[in-house]
């Protein structure tokens, strides 16, 4: 057979059958001189490395026994942090004998962390966050590192902070650097009145228009007097007569936990102040019924308290337009305060629809009857239940023209008629059978039961 490679040519010829069988022995027996003779030029250290090679491919991996322990991570410690220089820095170079590293953490968000790393003369420093970037990807892996201490047969598996893995990114430091910022803070806290002040100036400007109605309304109904008025208010005090009544009466009121009520009124229209159990301001969120009654065979009122259903027909037979939205108004805010004790007492869980109370509402309710800040109950206290209560009897007293029968009421509020009865005598109310129902007046002037004391055994 001949190969020809360009010019030159290489001719091969076949043996004779008679000497196939010899040229083999006569190639191995070549081959074990040429190794035997290489045996002989050998050093004696590459003879034993030899060995020692051979040896490893003999032995097995051992087998060890060890106890291993999950090291949790705890909220006061930062876990050990893993980062890479995609940049291909080496901090261990001699180059890089005083590169430090710092770790930097959020303090409300645990897991928003960050790593710095480089050296005071050098102007570039190397960020890595795990927040941004490569990190912020989507990542199913768990991270931890694992320290095998053979003496002991313990490995420790410790989880690597944030779970995430830094990658340190080069970045030129700027002019005012971590080491040069002040040791103070110059960021001032804002005290509650600012962060209302500022609150509304963002509604005036970026809010809709209901927003900034809705806003004007609630100033308009917690907003003080004039500073300048206040000035001279002790001079001009000093030439005003006392109302020793009125003060006496404010002082009852304090202590019987009742509405604002005047000891000293001539008509039951005056015995209890209307207009300071609902505001001027809160008239025109209270219009719902007025405007139901006004689609008359579609009106609903299934939604509202048993004593407002039934005074539905009462209320259309008012023929004076403005008593007819002033009574309604009445019934509204009755329904709001029978929804707000449902909402907020612990017993009361009522499967029924219940009303949607208006913000500013549900804000004054929530100042008037919730709890004190000290206390950390969502429930409303016993007190402040006896208030709303009163609260409700005294404008059923105004619905009905001070003589109302309480039956139905009573079922609204999930009462007894007796405890309800006890709550009209506290407001100086008087109770009398008519037509088999009970019935409470107020008579004036007010006169309020006196503190019952119980007799002493003999």
């Amino acid at each position: 057979m001949s190969f020809n490679c360009g010019t030159h040519s290489t001719q091969l010829n076949r043996l004779p059958p008679s000497h196939e069988g010899e040229a083999p022995l006569a190639t191995t027996q070549s081959r074990m001189d040429s190794d035997e003779e290489h045996a002989k030029t050998l050093t004696p250290t590459e003879t034993k490395d030899k060995k020692h090679k051979k040896k490893k491919k003999k032995k097995k991996d051992e087998l060890v026994k060890a106890k291993i322990e999950v090291v949790r991570e705890e909220q006061d410690k930062i876990g050990p942090v893993v980062g890479y220089f995609p940049s291909g820095f080496d901090p261990i170079s001699d180059g890089a004998a005083a590169t430090g590293f710092h770790v930097y953490r959020n303090r409300r968000t645990r897991k928003r962390m960050q790593l710095v790393v480089g050296s005071p003369a050098s102007p570039v420093e190397y960020v890595g966050t795990s927040y941004a970037g490569e990190a912020a990807a989507g990542n199913s892996s768990m991270y931890a590192i694992g320290v095998f201490d053979k003496e002991k047969g313990t490995l420790k598996v410790v989880p690597v902070a944030a779970n995430k893995i830094f990658r340190l990114e080069p970045k030129v430091k700027a002019l005012d650097a971590v080491d040069k910022e002040p040791a103070t803070s110059t960021v001032e806290e804002l005290t509650p009145l600012d962060w209302a002040v500022k609150q509304r100036q963002i509604t005036n400007l970026f809010g809709t228009k209901k927003e900034i109605t809705k806003t004007k309304k609630r100033l308009a109904l917690t907003q003080d007097d004039d500073p300048e008025s206040q000035k001279n208010l002790d001079v001009k005090m000093e030439n005003v007569d006392v109302n020793k009544l009125a003060l006496e009466g404010t002082e009852s009121q304090v202590a019987r936990n009742i509405p604002p009520c005047n000891l000293s009124a001539t008509s039951p229209q005056e015995a209890y102040v209307l207009d300071q159990i609902i505001l001027k301001g809160e008239w025109g969120y209270l219009e719902d019924i007025y405007y139901i009654l006004l689609k008359e065979e579609e009106a609903d009122f299934s939604s509202y308290p048993t004593f407002v259903s039934n005074r539905i027909n009462k209320l259309k037979n008012i023929k004076d337009d403005s008593e007819k939205r002033k009574h309604s108004c009445i019934l509204s805010f009755i329904s709001h305060l029978v929804s707000f004790k449902e909402q907020n007492s612990f017993r009361d869980n009522s499967t029924k629809k219940r009303l949607k109370i208006p913000n500013i509402l549900r804000n004054r309710f929530s100042a008037m009857f919730g709890n004190t800040s000290g206390s950390n109950s969502k429930w409303l206290s016993s007190e402040k239940i006896s208030l709303l209560v009163c609260y409700i009897l005294v404008l059923t007293l105004f619905f009905d023209e001070f003589e109302t029968d309480y039956c139905d009421i009573a079922r609204d509020l999930k009462m007894s008629q007796l405890v309800v009865k006890q709550h009209y005598e506290h407001l100086g109310c008087k109770v009398k059978r008519k037509n088999n129902a009970n019935h409470a007046t107020l008579p004036v002037p007010l006169k309020f039961p006196g503190v019952r004391q119980k007799k002493r055994k003999r």
